[in-house]
């Protein structure tokens, strides 16, 4: 089942330091399944983050369509969760009540959006932060904040740009493995933003690689689940899928 539809996406914007429109997206058609994780990956400036910001609503797209469930996306939704590169909590709020925010501006009680936080703290190892502040956690333990305080408020699609590049190299490696087995638990559809290879193909079913606003293809990665670094640092498949992938943004 298709969730999300991408039709001959384009996106161009007027520079005035050229005096001239620029085009940072070129017809990028793209279909992602219900449930499935799907990794951008290019280098620097090559639109990856620009399609996000056109799927989350937050850029008015200039060319083709973007579908969610057959509805065309015109701006920002609670449809579709955002998770980004800086931790984006509120930090006079509990974790707790970072995480029970969605729910409650759709209106939750109070009791259930608690029940609903409780639940996706446990998930994330999270239990013990609920009354601390986001202040007195570790920059890995604010990011799961986020990535919790994202998929409690129930999103069609969640969206990461980005989210673990400013955390150390271990903890990013932890990161990576909790993000795998909650989204194996709770299946939400992933699009995740990246310019790390390793970690594209380390979290994804498939592998979208970019070069200036255009898809030069996508990889299907045939890793068994779950994943882990243990598991997959030596593993020849593994080896392959990246080297396919670097390739193609070296080549970008």
């Amino acid at each position: 089942m298709k969730n999300l539809t991408i039709r001959n996406l384009s996106k161009t914007y007027f520079d005035p330091y050229a005096g001239s429109n620029v085009t940072a997206v070129h017809d990028v058609s793209l279909d992602v399944q219900q449930g499935e994780f799907v990794s951008i990956v290019g280098p620097s400036g090559c639109g990856k983050t620009t399609i996000l910001n056109m799927i989350a609503g937050f850029l008015p797209y200039t060319g083709g369509e973007i579908l969610l469930d057959g509805r065309p996306v015109k701006g920002p939704g609670a449809d579709r969760g955002v998770v980004f590169q800086s931790f984006a909590l509120f930090p006079w709020r509990t974790v707790l009540e970072n995480v029970a925010f969605g729910p409650k501006m759709r209106g939750v009680g109070k009791a259930q959006r608690e029940k609903i936080a409780h639940e996706y703290l446990a998930l994330a190892k999270l239990t013990e932060a609920a009354k601390r502040y986001p202040a007195e956690l570790s920059g890995g333990m604010q990011q799961r904040v986020g990535v919790v305080r994202a998929l409690a408020n129930e999103p069609d699609v969640l969206l990461m740009d980005e989210p673990f590049a400013s955390i150390d190299a271990q903890t990013r490696m932890t990161l990576q493995e909790e993000l795998t087995r909650i989204w194996q638990e709770k299946r939400p559809t992933v699009i995740f933003i990246t310019h790390d290879v390793g970690e594209a193909v380390f979290l994804a079913d498939r592998v979208v690689a970019l070069s200036k606003g255009r898809v030069l293809e996508e990889i299907a990665v045939d890793l068994p689940r779950p994943r882990s670094w243990d598991a997959l640092n030596d593993d020849a498949r593994f080896k392959e899928l990246s080297a396919r992938v670097l390739q193609l943004v070296r080549s970008a």
